[in-house]
This record gives C-alpha cells, structure tokens and sequence, in this order.
C-alpha cells in the first residue's frame, strides 16, 4: 500500500515522502493517527503540485540548518549534575537537560530531534550525541557532564 507521509514517522519517512507499508499497518495506525494519507493518483498529484511550491521554502530551510550545524560541530557543551561522591550522578542526563543547555548556548534546538549516542548516562565524562537538524542535515556534537 503507497501512502503519503504528513508528518514525520521515526523509521519509516519523513514529512512528503511516498512509501510503501503493509496495508494493516497504513489502515489501522498512520491513517486514522493523521500521519498519512493514501497516495491516489489525485493525492500524487496534488502532493506534487505542493512539493513543487514548497521547493523555495524548503532550500532556505535547509541553509539554516547547516548553519546552524556548523555552529553546533565546534561547540562542546557542558551540563551540570549533581555527583554523589563516587562520582555517579543522583539520576541521569537525557535530551531534556541538553536541550535546556543548547538553549543557553543560543542554539534553539528541539529535543526531539536531539539523540544521546550512550544512554543512560549516570557518571561525569565526556559523552557524544546526535542531532537532526532537517532530513539531509544531521551533526554529531560532543558535551561534557560535570559535578556541581
């Protein structure tokens, strides 16, 4: 079953692409969620009248986020935590508390886009983590959890 993507869908594609699933899954999950809709010949058409107007929109898009990319490859962030005296963090360190110190850093980057390489992180070091910035741009970047 073709089906058109509206919103990205981890996986499976992101937002505008045409892809082929089982039929079960396209009925009963991404349609009725608002995920997809059924790639017609009138819904390809219309998806490809769309793309064609959107292609401006998404260039400049896509020039932000590699901008935003290269500032991001140079950076090492630094997250505090609160160490006990082992050296093992009371929790752990996860997107949220990234995404909080990218913010302070300038960069509004949303945390769901943001992938921590080695979860759960439970001790101060060094650690990398990924972030996908737009489907053709996606930049490793490293940050450093410290005690407080």
């Amino acid at each position: 079953m073709e089906i058109i993507l509206k919103k990205n869908v981890d996986k499976l594609g992101y937002k505008d692409d045409i892809v082929t699933v089982k039929p079960g899954y396209g009925r009963n999950f991404l349609i009725p969620q608002g995920y997809a809709i059924i790639a017609t010949p009138s819904n390809k058409k219309a998806h490809a009248e769309v793309l064609r107007q959107r292609s401006h929109k998404e260039e400049k898009i896509r020039e932000e986020a590699k901008a935003v990319a290269t500032k991001l490859e140079g950076l090492t962030i630094k997250i505090g935590a609160k160490v006990g005296e082992n050296g093992k963090i009371f929790g752990s360190v996860n997107t949220v508390q990234l995404s909080e110190a990218l913010k302070a850093e300038g960069l509004d980057i949303d945390r769901k886009s943001l992938k921590i390489k080695d979860e759960p992180i439970k001790e101060v070091g060094s650690y990398k983590a990924e972030a996908n910035l737009h489907k053709d741009v996606s930049v490793e970047f490293s940050f450093e959890v410290a005690g407080e």
